[in-house]
């Protein structure tokens, strides 16, 4: 093969294209990990929601327990407005 100026372009476009394919691959593994961190991130923040939910349903529970026997009228009242906005904080 000779050593003309079209096989040294030819070269240096190859040579681009496989820079550039690299580049592009390492810029795509990089993104791909950013997204599963970022994932990963929103399943704990869901899980630790979660955990606060059934908490606070468990501390709701004992209170509606405990007043049924000591009959606080102003627990009673603000047992029933949780009760109430529970169904709209759930839509």
């Amino acid at each position: 093969m000779k050593n003309d100026s079209t096989t040294t372009f030819l070269n240096l476009v190859l040579a681009m294209l496989v820079i550039l394919c690299m580049l592009f691959g390492i810029r795509s593994i990089w993104q791909t990990h950013k997204q599963r961190g970022a994932q990963t991130l929103v399943n704990i923040h869901a899980q630790n929601f979660q955990v606060a939910s059934v908490r606070a349903q468990a501390l709701l529970n004992d209170t509606i327990q405990f007043n049924a026997t000591a009959k606080n009228p102003e627990l009673t009242q603000i047992i029933q407005s949780v009760q109430a906005a529970a169904p709209a904080a759930a839509k």
